[in-house]
């Protein structure tokens, strides 16, 4: 980072936002980041500590590691947290009253990761098989290869989650959580119905980008039906998947409309626009950002996300299982810029915050010379 951090003012990015019953003091989002420190899905005392430090810091919003619903092949880790049962929900609202004492806001990040269940790592109903839109799933996950893994997920089946993703949005409600948040991204089992890679269905939740995104619009409908009609629903999307970071789910302005329309009416009120660099063009002969275009499109809360603060890229099995990998602190001027013209409304920050709890405080005080560095072997350890 060159010497005094920035040329631009970080107020942009201090601005508090409020809209209906959300509050929150600035821009600052903590991207979701599974960590796999949970025991038997239930998490310890390092665990509430890890959120304090962040709400203490000055994030403004926390949005948690991916959480997995009620159902048998939801995940496939146990050292993933899950959000049901008496046991892991009051570890869960030990996290929600200590950043909330701290001053903070949090969304659980509810999760289901579909096909993406792989034989050498399930230890979660291992004699289970994964569950899919149609059953297509990656042998190899350093290959966008499929194969038939099993079954396509059944009406009963489909049913039975959406209640589960429900029944979480309504444990995070009656809890006091400032809101959910959906993951739709990645490759994993909402963003599986939305890829045409991984949906092939030719019933009423398969076809083209509109009739794909019906599986989410029941899940959300559900959300907001066990809720509140003003309790915040975010939605995580990407063009990029694990299997494949140069997938594209909508390729042009108009089949994004026929895209993001249906979710809106279900009931989003964020959408959470993920990308490897946040700034990057979405579509050709547009400088807007995938966040940018979401907001034109929607008029709704978007956060943009995708190496914030950072001078390399997310590259999870390419280069971060690499020893030595690191990345260094960047200037955010580009970020600023951005939210400055409202492209987007909030910035998530990922790894940099990770190894950096006190990041938003540094930023927000200038003291770059004391942003920490990425590098993986943070991967392990709590801060």
């Amino acid at each position: 980072m060159a010497e005094g951090g920035n040329s631009r003012p970080v107020d942009a990015l201090f601005r508090p936002l409020r809209a209906g019953r959300l509050s929150l003091s600035n821009r600052v989002v903590m991207a979701p980041m599974t960590r796999e420190h949970a025991q038997n899905g239930v998490m310890g005392a390092d665990n509430v500590a890890y959120y304090r430090r962040r709400a203490e810091a000055g994030v403004g919003l926390i949005i948690t590691e991916g959480t997995w619903i009620d159902h048998a092949v939801a995940s496939d880790r146990l050292a993933i947290p899950r959000f049901y049962g008496e046991d892991a929900l009051s570890a869960w609202k030990a996290v929600l009253d200590e950043v909330h004492q701290a001053g903070g806001r949090i969304f659980p990040q509810l999760w289901h990761v579909g096909m993406i269940r792989t034989p050498q790592s399930v230890a979660w109903n291992p004699e289970r098989s994964p569950a899919g839109p149609s059953g297509l799933g990656f042998p190899d996950i350093n290959s966008p290869r499929t194969e038939q893994i099993s079954p396509p997920m059944s009406r009963d089946d489909i049913a039975a989650v959406v209640q589960a993703f429900g029944q979480a949005a309504e444990h995070a409600y009656r809890l006091g959580f400032d809101g959910i948040e959906l993951h739709g991204a990645h490759g994993y089992l909402i963003d599986q119905f939305f890829w045409d890679l991984t949906n092939r269905r030719d019933d009423e939740y398969g076809g083209g980008i509109r009739e794909r995104t019906r599986f989410a619009v029941e899940i959300i409908r559900e959300c907001r039906r066990r809720t509140a009609p003003d309790f915040p629903i975010g939605l995580r999307f990407s063009q990029w998947k694990s299997a494949d970071y140069e997938a594209k789910l909508v390729r042009s302005p108009r089949e994004f409309e026929q895209f993001l329309e249906p979710l809106v009416a279900a009931g989003v009120d964020i959408f959470h626009c993920s990308t490897r660099r946040y700034w990057d063009a979405a579509f050709a002969g547009s400088e807007l950002s995938l966040a940018g275009w979401t907001k034109k499109i929607t008029g709704k809360i978007t956060i943009a996300v995708g190496a914030v603060g950072l001078d390399q890229v997310h590259q999870t099995r390419r280069v971060e299982a690499v020893a030595g990998y690191k990345a260094q602190p960047s200037s955010l001027d580009r970020l600023l810029e951005m939210l400055e013209r409202d492209e987007f409304d909030l910035a998530a920050v990922g790894r940099a915050m990770l190894v950096d709890h006190a990041w938003a405080r540094k930023v927000r005080d200038g003291n770059w010379a004391e942003l920490l560095s990425y590098s993986t072997d943070v991967r392990e350890i709590m801060y």
